[in-house]
């Protein structure tokens, strides 16, 4: 069986060691500059020097994103960016501008190019011609179908890795290359700047009644035209592999934790199961499905893997998440005594029930028995997020140890 990369998204290094300690085989993330989440928390050139020990110490890999398309006042900062990444020991970088990759090929010549699928790769012929100019991989377009990627794996040398999204947002765009935010708001999407006008509730007006707005509708709780559901593949993991894809990529570096450690756990079960055997993939097929839904998510559909679906299948009608479960902290240190240290997420009391998400894919109940606070006070409960606090369970967790509540409980 064709070796499987689990590739995970990280917005900060407090996500990206989640995302390392719940199964990724490689991460991605995106530095302060040419890279296509501007508004997420990104990486300094010290972060990275941070990411890449922790990364290699647990031998994953780490890729960084510069896959804007660069205007020309670009090109120079490009240049002074990749000269600051040469000796970080980044194992790849991420990039659809031919310009920006010739820049690479140039400063960075000993570090790998994976093709962004911002490029719009859509057929054999492209992956053949990156690879010719040195590319290692390339990340199909959202577009394609399994079959599609099939064909491409077919007429292209095996050493030519496909990247593939097998799970998180869609765009309404081809391959993501959108010009509403720019249209709209002067914030251009293709540079890093994207304000997502995709999930925006839209009205018409008609040019002589300014201010009178008349609803899209598709029923009585509205439209939202352009919002896309989410993509989920975790119950078609032996299509995927059998398509020929090198690489699963999780989208989502603006994403929390939480919905990191889910994913990435998730996932990571649904490979490892399969390559044990189509039989043990199969047992576990609803606990993959149940996992799954205990991030925030948007409904899911298969995108466009089985074929051009209708819009019904991918549309979503609501700007509203599913929410199963909260992000109560992630275990800092544990102290002699076993109490946990971490700073908390999300409201939580004592004499609440909350989980364990344990890195073998076991889940666990416990009761919290004691809060202390910032000042090692003890209170009945834990309002303010991000404060740090000492807690104890009915058992003590290993650092690292993601824990959570169901949404839908309340407090007294």
């Amino acid at each position: 069986m064709r070796e499987i990369e689990l590739l995970i998204p990280a917005g900060s290094l407090e996500v990206l060691k989640v995302a390392v300690d719940y199964g990724a085989d490689a991460v991605y993330i995106g530095g302060e500059a040419f890279g296509l989440r501007a508004k997420a928390k990104n990486f300094t050139i010290e972060d990275m020097k941070k990411a890449v020990s922790y990364c290699h110490t647990h031998d994953v890999r780490l890729y960084v994103t510069a896959n804007i398309f660069a205007h020309n006042n670009d090109l120079e900062g490009v240049k002074e960016y990749f000269k600051m990444l040469k000796p970080i020991g980044i194992d790849a970088l991420i990039i659809s501008d031919p310009a920006v990759f010739m820049i690479a090929r140039e400063v960075v010549p000993e570090i790998d190019i994976h093709i962004s699928t911002q490029a719009n790769n859509t057929n054999y012929g492209t992956y053949r011609f990156w690879q010719q100019l040195g590319a290692k991989r390339v990340v199909s377009a959202r577009e394609l179908s399994l079959q599609e990627i099939k064909e491409i794996r077919n007429h292209i040398p095996e050493d030519m890795e496909i990247e593939s999204f097998v799970h998180g947002a869609m765009c309404i765009s081809y391959s993501g290359r959108c010009l509403l935010s720019h249209f709209l708001t002067g914030r251009d999407a293709n540079r890093g700047a994207c304000t997502h006008p995709c999930r925006w509730k839209y009205s018409v007006v008609e040019e002589t009644r300014p201010g009178e707005y008349f609803p899209v509708e598709e029923d009585d709780k509205g439209t939202y035209i352009f919002n896309s559901k989410d993509l989920c593949m975790v119950d078609h993991v032996p299509e995927l592999i059998e398509a020929g894809i090198n690489s699963f990529k999780v989208e989502g570096r603006m994403k929390t934790a939480l919905y990191v450690a889910t994913v990435a756990r998730t996932y990571r079960k649904a490979i490892d199961d399969y390559r044990s055997g189509s039989a043990v993939y199969a047992a576990n097929l609803e606990w993959y499905k149940e996992e799954i839904g205990k991030c925030t998510y948007r409904q899911f559909t298969t995108g466009f893997y089985f074929g051009k679906t209708d819009e019904k299948s991918q549309v979503y009608d609501s700007n509203d998440y599913v929410k199963e479960y909260i992000y109560i902290g992630r275990v800092e240190s544990v102290e002699p005594e076993g109490c946990l240290r971490f700073i908390q997420r999300n409201k939580f009391c004592v004499g609440e029930r909350i989980e364990a998400m344990l890195f073998d894919g076991r889940n666990i109940e416990l009761e919290v028995m004691g809060i202390w606070n910032a000042e090692m006070q003890k209170v009945d409960s834990a309002p303010h997020p991000k404060e740090m606090l000492t807690v104890q369970l009915t058992k003590s967790l290993p650092v690292g140890t993601i824990l959570r509540r169901r949404a839908v409980e309340s407090f007294s």
